[in-house]
Parts: structure tokens; C-alpha cells; sequence
């Protein structure tokens, strides 16, 4: 996993990278994982038109690294806000409970293998936004992380039925970590914001707030704990009465629903046990199936992280938690 940090201005963190990358003989002029047609590069140039309205500085970033990488600005548009929109690539599972004594989210980041050397964590303090470490399959949009005001947020990512122009599952959680303090505040930004593509969004702050947010271009809903119970999960399926029709049984999704269920049994089995140690051993499958792929059909899990918001820590393993052990990030300092 690449480590890297980003500060000053959001053109500025994007010109150093674009222009490291440059350096190190990396251009960013292809996606590795779908094809830039027409079409695609239809739908960022209105994709563009959102970000100009809701969130510019994004726009700001993305013209440093095609500045600093030497490639056509209208090439990273396309690579990036179509991610999630039309491919169904990415595969995680994320959870999170909150007690009185701890509140925690986990999530493991299931994907191809033969990228894995590509994979980043990012450490980012920008110029107006809030500081975040995250952790992403690509680059600029985000797939998990925590700010420094505790609020921490993980995607999984839902076949997509429809889309529309607008904000991408990897461009949605970077806005939240970088714009939002709070549970209540990530909502509210959802109902404002255009969705494009369709996905989950977990959602945990410090004060233990906790929800899973289905959403697509037409639907959002909020799901909180049931009655009697102190946790949420989710998987690459919508779980809601009112989101299920937008579900395909008929796509390959990595087994999402036993994933889904592994966890969930879990979590209604051991009520009484909800510490880090508990979520960990759930991430690395010790619950049911959660990571045990097959890596010779290019798939496993590429991380898995777990954010202690009661003791401000980060814990990540970077690679298949079954073989890889968990280490502390120290990096960043949560409020």
C-alpha cells in the first residue's frame, strides 16, 4: 500500500502528485479497469458541472495533477466520475457499533489482486477542509476514512440500475470527511447533494451516532440500529424494504449477502463482546465468510481498517486480515 501525504492547497497537493507521479514514468491516462468511451466522457462533462456548484476545490485538485502529470484535464474527469457510475468493480463490507464504552466501524476493502500495488493511503490537511486519513483503490475520491473531528465514513458500492450526473461513491465520502463534523451533518449533505452513482455510505461520529445510508440517483435512505440492538452493517446489496428493488441477483458481487450475514450474525451473536479485538477477528473471517478468497481468481481483500473512536485510534491491515496483522497509524491526531 502506498502512503502518501498531502497539504496546502487543494491545486497544490494535486500539481506535487501529478508531477511525482510524472517522475517516477506513471501517466494517468488510462483506467485499468474500464474503458474511456465516448459516452463516459459525455457524462463527466456534466458530472463537471456539479462539482463546480457543490464542491470546485475537488476541480482545483484534479487540474494540478493533470498539470503536473502532463495529461488532458478532460482525461481525469472521465477516469474519475465515471468510477462506480457504469463498472461494478469494487467489493467491501463495512459495520460499525456503538456502546457506552466503545464506538467503532470496521470495513474491508475487497478488490482485484493484480492491482494491489496501487492501493493508497492518504493523510490530507488542505487549505479549507477538514484534515482526513483515508484509504482508496484510486486517487483523489476516497473509500474509507476518518477526519480530525472524529467522523468516520466507509463505502461499499451497489450495482448501478441508473445514473446520473453528479457526485460518484469515491467523490461523496471524500466531500463528507473533508466538509462534515458530524453523523447529522453527513446526512444532511446527502439529501443536498446529486448522487450519481449507487452505493452505501457508513457513517460514525464520536458522539456514537451510527447509520448505513442506501443510496442511488433517485433514493436515499437511512437505516439506524433496530430497537434493542447497537449496530449497522452492510455489504454490496441494498438490505432496506424501500431500496431492495434497485438489488440484481443476477451480477457476481463476491458473495455480498453471506458477507453480509456472516457479520450480522456476528454482531447478534456476541452482544456483550463489541471491542476492537471482536471487530478485527470479524474482518479477518473468524465469524464466517469475510476475506477467504481464492487469489488465483484475481480477488481478495486489499485492506481492512478499524477506527476506535473512543481512544482516537486507527487500526489497519494492509492486505487480507486473515494473513496480515493490524498495525496503529500514529500519523494523525483526532480530536
Amino acid at each position: 500500500m502506498y502512503h502518501g501525504r498531502f497539504s496546502g492547497t487543494h491545486y497544490e497537493v494535486g500539481y506535487k502528485w501529478g508531477r511525482l507521479l510524472l517522475k517516477n514514468g506513471k501517466k494517468l491516462d488510462h483506467c485499468p479497469t474500464f474503458e474511456l468511451t465516448t459516452d463516459k466522457y459525455s457524462f463527466a462533462r456534466e458530472c463537471v458541472k456539479e462539482y463546480q456548484t457543490h464542491f470546485p476545490e475537488i476541480l482545483d485538485e484534479i487540474q494540478g495533477i493533470a498539470n503536473g502529470n502532463e495529461v488532458p484535464l478532460e482525461t481525469l474527469h472521465t477516469l474519475l466520475f465515471c468510477m462506480y457510475c457504469f463498472e461494478f468493480n469494487n467489493k467491501c463490507t463495512c459495520f460499525a457499533f456503538s456502546t457506552d464504552d466503545e464506538i467503532v466501524f470496521a470495513r474491508n476493502s475487497d478488490f482485484l489482486v493484480s492491482l494491489e500495488k496501487l492501493y493508497m493511503n492518504c493523510l490530507y490537511r488542505l487549505q479549507g477542509g477538514y484534515s482526513f486519513n483515508g484509504n482508496t483503490t484510486a486517487f483523489v475520491q476516497m473509500e474509507d476514512g476518518i477526519n480530525q473531528h472524529g467522523l468516520a465514513v466507509g463505502l461499499t458500492f451497489v450495482y448501478p440500475h441508473m445514473q446520473k450526473p453528479g457526485f460518484n461513491a469515491g467523490m461523496l465520502l471524500r466531500y463528507l470527511l473533508e466538509k462534515c463534523k458530524t453523523t447529522a451533518e453527513a446526512i444532511e449533505e446527502l439529501h443536498r447533494l446529486p448522487i450519481a452513482s449507487a452505493q452505501t455510505l457508513t457513517i460514525v461520529d464520536k458522539s456514537g451516532e451510527i447509520v448505513v445510508v442506501e443510496c442511488n440517483p433517485k433514493e436515499i435512505e437511512v437505516i439506524r440500529p433496530r430497537t434493542g440492538e447497537q449496530f449497522v452493517a452492510t455489504a454490496n446489496n441494498f438490505n432496506s424494504k424501500k431500496m431492495r428493488p434497485y438489488r440484481n441477483p443476477g451480477i457476481d458481487d463476491w458473495r455480498s449477502d453471506e458477507r453480509y450475514q456472516s457479520v450480522h450474525s456476528a454482531l447478534v451473536r456476541n452482544k456483550g463482546g463489541y471491542i476492537v479485538p471482536f471487530a478485527k477477528d470479524v474482518l479477518s473471517g473468524k465469524y464466517g465468510f469475510m476475506c477467504q478468497y481464492d487469489r488465483r481468481q484475481n480477488a481478495d481483500t486489499v485492506w481492512s481498517v478499524v477506527y476506535d473512536l473512543k481512544r482516537k485510534q486507527i487500526w489497519r491491515a494492509e492486505g487480507n486480515p486473515s494473513r496480515k496483522s493490524f498495525k496503529e497509524d500514529h500519523r494523525m491526531e483526532l480530536e
